[in-house]
């Protein structure tokens, strides 16, 4: 049996204020502004004082799911221009050093497991990379971009046609965390 109605609802903070046109949340706060069209979600949005309601009216199973990801999204948006997210990775080598430079909107890793060609990882959005000898922290006020970056970075040292037990040369995730210094 169906629910009669799924809803949730956010409590804007006070230092952060959210618009709401149609489907298309902005958030700005300290740190900037995001925004995000939630247009093909079957779903009901509103804007009421510092709260934002969103809800579906008897919703399916994909339909509730939907409201709790829109809730969780613009969470995340919220929580961005606040404090800012921040990804920690750890430069791992044993055999070859790996040397790591950021080049525009991408990163080159160098020296991976003495190859000659550079692996490359491409920096999505406005996140902000900065090497410092053994790690490499990624900072933004978007998470999708901050984290997908941080997963391009390690996805491009994974170690193919070797032992993994062995060949442990790789950068990884080590620290993921709210806030940006």
């Amino acid at each position: 049996m169906r629910a009669v109605e799924v809803s949730k609802t956010i409590q804007i903070p006070d230092d952060v204020e959210v618009t709401l046109e149609g489907k298309k949340v902005t958030v700005k706060g300290a740190k900037g502004t995001l925004t995000r069209d939630f247009s093909s979600a079957p779903i009901s949005m509103e804007l009421q004082a510092k709260n934002l309601r969103i809800w579906a009216n008897w919703p399916r199973k994909k339909e509730s799911a939907l409201v709790g990801t829109v809730y969780a999204h613009i969470r995340n948006m919220i929580t961005g221009v606040r404090k800012g997210f921040t990804y920690k990775l750890k430069i791992v080598f044993s055999h070859f050093p790996i040397s790591v430079k950021t080049q525009g909107k991408t990163i080159l890793i160098e020296n991976f497991t003495g190859e000659r060609n550079p692996r490359k990882a491409k920096i999505i959005g406005d996140a902000e990379v900065k090497v410092q000898s053994e790690d490499i922290i990624v900072q933004g006020i978007n998470l999708e971009d901050v984290s997908q970056t941080a997963a391009n970075i390690v996805q491009a040292t994974k170690v193919k046609r070797k032992d993994p037990r062995v060949f442990l040369d790789g950068i990884y995730l080590y620290e993921r965390s709210e806030g940006m210094e």
